[in-house]
């Protein structure tokens, strides 16, 4: 059974002449007829009657009509999909992040995706940044939105959005109140800190400016959650380590503990965001899309820099 049959076939039993029906196909009256019989050869019944004043549909006709039709119409979905999904215009792109891209890069990012591609779904995943590598490294990623750039050739990569840092601590620590913070009285300091394997910029930023400020970080903790770290320093006497978004936009912690902010400089701890994506995919479809519609959305812009506030 050939898709062109069952076309013919409709058109015959649309318009119950084959003149017509085979003009509006742009066929010849007796190939028409031809594939008609063909048709009904390979189903080994009759579709349609025809005498030389009529042309009307048997009862099987009329049956194997309302299947045809369902038979195109699926079709034509399937080639509409193909071609909608070539052009990047559906599908699924899944897409790491980390909280400041949650706050600065995909608020205007996913508004203008949901304007220019509303038939594509993007699949959103909160991750450290070793983890949205990983996964996207494994495949479980299509885009990561991260601290620092990859160094293996496999990943493509551009930077977005460059954060400062700054200490987090208990209401009742001494440093609440106060406009600012010189790194090297971070020294002075019990802190907590987060496996380098998580985020390797944000500590590797966080140990250069400890050098650049001639102070040696007394951890005390190692915590690789951030609302962890919230909890430990509204307890106890200690310093933890953010970018200005969390600051500037985390809530309370569990029971209703909001640790306070404080800006450090001389030096200023900086930390880039990058965007990330594996190299060699297909340049058309909905990972595509998306990185057209980051782009646009852009540049995008550095919160300002913290005062002395609660977080």
């Amino acid at each position: 059974m050939e898709f062109r049959h069952l076309e013919g076939f409709l058109a015959v039993a649309e318009e119950l002449h084959f003149g017509r029906a085979a003009a509006r196909l742009h066929r010849t009256q007796p190939s028409l007829s031809q594939q008609l019989q063909r048709l009904e050869r390979t189903l080994d019944v009759q579709l349609v009657d025809r005498t030389s004043h009529e042309v009307r549909l048997t009862s099987a006709g009329r049956a194997f009509e309302v299947e045809a039709r369902a038979i195109m119409a699926q079709a034509e979905k399937a080639a509409h999909s193909a071609r909608e999904a070539a052009a990047g215009r559906t599908g699924t792109v899944r897409v790491g992040y980390n909280f400041p891209a949650g706050q600065h890069i995909l608020p205007p990012t996913m508004a203008r995706m949901h304007l220019e591609h509303p038939e594509l779904t993007v699949r959103l995943e909160e991750k450290r940044t070793g983890s949205q590598l990983a996964a996207l490294a494994d495949g479980e990623l299509d885009v990561a939105l991260v601290y620092g750039h990859p160094v293996t050739s496999d990943f493509r990569y551009r930077r977005l959005l460059s954060l400062p840092m700054i200490a987090v601590v208990g209401q009742g620590h001494k440093w609440v109140g106060r406009p600012g913070v010189p790194f090297a009285e971070v020294g002075r300091q019990a802190c907590i800190l987060f496996s380098r394997d998580n985020c390797p910029a944000m500590y590797d930023a966080i140990m250069t400016a400890a050098e650049r400020a001639g102070v040696r970080l007394n951890v005390a903790h190692v915590v690789d959650d951030p609302v962890a770290t919230g909890i430990l320093v509204s307890v106890k006497p200690l310093v933890g380590f953010a970018s200005v978004s969390r600051g500037l936009f985390g809530g309370a912690t569990a029971g209703g503990m909001r640790p306070a902010w404080v800006q450090l400089y001389d030096p200023v701890p900086m930390i880039d965001l990058y965007v990330v994506w594996r190299d060699g995919e297909e340049p058309h479809g909905p990972r595509s899309a998306f990185l057209d519609c980051l782009d646009a959305a852009g540049p995008f812009q550095v919160p300002a820099r913290p005062e002395a506030r609660i977080a």
